[in-house]
């Protein structure tokens, strides 16, 4: 009978630890941008609103014109947009789940340099799927910024009465 002692000790390539280390960052990382961007959406969010109010109020004193109804609707525009980035996408992925581990590796008695590789090219699919999502966030969150520049301009130019 032998003992758990006698069982020969696996050692891990180092190599499958590195990878799977740099894997895990760069999923990291990208749950970090994720964070980051919806963090800046409430901030855009609160710039255009304080923008529109200052500026809005004063321009629209004087009526309704074609640079106020622009500047209206380019602050539908930047609320819409920051709706996009702060969407709850529960498609992203940054984590396994315990019972797909337990099962996978523990109750399969795999061994570490699998579970490395396994989990690796894991976290690998998940960060290209989650790809997706954070392009089209980061793209909203370009497209707001631009708005909220002509945004703030549109409300300038009404208060100037430019073509008016």
């Amino acid at each position: 009978m032998t003992t758990p002692a006698d069982q020969p000790v696996e050692t891990p390539d180092p190599r499958l630890a590195f990878v799977y280390q740099e894997a895990l960052r760069g999923l990291l990382q990208q749950q970090n941008a994720v964070e980051s961007l919806r963090n800046r959406a409430g901030t855009l969010i609160f710039a255009a609103s304080f923008a529109s109010s200052l500026l809005g109020s004063r321009a629209l004193a004087d009526g309704l014109g074609a640079w106020d109804w622009l500047a209206l609707a380019l602050l539908l525009g930047i609320g819409a947009l920051t709706v996009i980035m702060l969407w709850p996408y529960y498609e992203m992925t940054f984590r396994f789940k315990p019972d797909d581990l337990l099962a996978r590796y523990v109750d399969a008695d795999a061994t570490m340099a699998q579970m490395y590789r396994d989990l690796a090219l894991q976290i690998e699919t998940d960060f290209r799927h989650n790809g997706q999502t954070v392009r089209r966030m980061r793209v909203a969150f370009e497209f707001a910024l631009v708005m909220l520049l002509a945004n703030i301009l549109a409300w300038l130019f009404s208060i100037a009465n430019v073509l008016g």
